[in-house]
């Protein structure tokens, strides 16, 4: 109470307030009319609160919905991602790490937009003249592209009040600052104060706002963590660093699925967008190794075909390693087991190394099944034919559980080209969705009957 209770000197004649007592009253000039009073602030403020007016209220029956079309990127991959182009009046945060080609990504979306509409670009870490280079490198039309050499966020928000471009690009969202917060740019309070005020602008415009926001390659800086919350879309750009493909992945999308995957390709005109993911990821596979299986994952509405690999060997140690790279381990853990309990393999002393082809993490069940044939083939030494697709879940029980959109995989598995797939053994009911399916199907019920199929 001691923080909200304070006393203040007030004259009796004009009542005039002062934080100390004085013979004399300041304003009107009165002898001994000053007189001690408690004052409660918090009494105070709940008085002028209640003299705030009410907000509006908005009826949402009788609102009318936005017709306001999606923004083309240019790329079909990034349109994917974001649920069909850019939403205008969105605030999007594009992050990554350092150098993984974010800027060169949003200079090919604001140079796609061609004459019909406009892109401003503000940065703070480049020139007009290196910007400039860039975009002509990547042959990007610069007629209705603008630029602000500016890091004061005040003076970047009116100068797109004036213009009313169609996209706002700020790279990056470190380097802005405003100058209503006492601190250096960058700081946590800049970078929020920032992105509060290019919401504001964003909505009441109509201007979709792309942020380019760095990260660390363990994802630690708060700077753009902070933002999450703040925006429409998140979106996270990775990259493996033995091949030029990078995924497009999003964590937040107000406007539609977060399950989508983008898959790109680096260039020397920028990136480019893959139509066909299977067969990137399929590309250069050996025939007639033990231990690789080809597989069928979902990644929001797609399916594609993705290669994994087992290695099984006797353990050199007391205790048998278990690792994986791009696959759950504590998944890879859980099947070990039951491969080992449920069929007639035996791996309590075998080392298992797992590894998902292409640099892909991949958290579908669909895999299960998958990984269990190439663990079970790499033991028994035997390849199996690359013609054959295998999907499907694993349970505990050692059972082979149905997945999720069986028959667009199918589908996907028949236009590349396979012969044949293995799959979970499916009820009646489910058998007529499977008559257009022209591939060589094969139902397993177990761990046990695909041992026997194996071998």
């Amino acid at each position: 109470m001691a923080a909200t209770i304070k006393t203040i000197f007030t004259c009796s004649h004009c009542d005039a307030q002062f934080p100390k007592w004085s013979g004399r009253c300041l304003e009107c000039g009165s002898w001994g009319t000053l007189q001690a009073q408690v004052q409660d602030n918090q009494t105070a403020r709940r008085a002028e609160s209640k003299k705030v007016g009410a907000a509006a209220v908005i009826d949402l029956a009788t609102t009318e919905l936005s017709d306001l079309p999606r923004l083309k990127t240019g790329l079909g991959e990034i349109d994917r991602v974001l649920g069909g182009g850019l939403v205008p009046g969105s605030l999007v945060l594009l992050s990554g790490e350092p150098g993984i080609g974010k800027s060169t990504l949003v200079a090919q979306i604001a140079g796609f937009l061609g004459d019909q509409r406009q892109a401003l670009y503000a940065s703070g870490e480049e020139s007009a003249a290196q910007v400039k280079a860039r975009l002509v490198r990547l042959g990007c039309d610069l007629k209705n592209l603008k630029f602000i050499s500016e890091t004061n966020i005040e003076k970047i928000a009116a100068a797109a009040s004036q213009l009313r471009p169609d996209i706002l690009i700020i790279d990056s969202i470190q380097t802005v600052y405003s100058s209503l917060v006492p601190a250096e740019a960058g700081a946590l309070n800049q970078i929020r104060a920032a992105a509060i005020k290019l919401l504001e602008l964003a909505k009441e415009n109509n201007i979709a706002v792309f942020l380019v926001g760095h990260i660390t390659k363990d994802g630690q800086i708060a700077g753009p963590k902070s933002l999450e919350h703040i925006v429409d879309t998140v979106l996270y750009l990775e990259a493996e660093a033995n091949n030029n493909y990078c995924l497009l992945r999003t964590a937040k999308n107000r406007f539609g699925s977060v399950n989508e995957l983008g898959i790109l390709e680096m260039s020397a005109q920028g990136f480019k967008e893959v139509k066909n993911p299977s067969a990137v990821f399929l590309e250069g596979g050996a025939r007639g190794v033990s231990g690789a299986v080809i597989g069928c994952v979902v990644e929001g509405t797609r399916p594609f075909l993705i290669e994994i690999q087992a290695l099984v060997s006797k353990t050199a140690f007391g205790y048998p390693q278990r690792k994986a790279s791009g696959f759950d381990l504590n998944r890879l853990q859980v099947l070990s087991a039951v491969i080992s309990k449920r069929s007639k393999t035996n791996l309590i002393n075998q080392d298992i190394i797992l590894n998902v082809v292409g640099g892909l993490k991949i958290s579908d069940p669909a895999l299960d099944l998958a990984a269990c044939a190439a663990i079970i083939t790499s033991q028994l030494n035997k390849p199996l034919d690359r013609q054959t697709v295998i999907l499907g879940e694993v349970g505990l029980g050692g059972e082979v559980r149905p997945v999720l959109k069986l028959e667009q995989r199918l589908k996907e598995i028949e236009r590349l080209g396979f012969g044949a797939a293995i799959i979970p053994a499916l009820p009646a009911s489910a058998s007529p969705k499977l008559k257009g399916v022209k591939l060589k199907i094969f139902f397993v019920k177990n761990l046990a009957e695909l041992g026997e199929m194996i071998k």
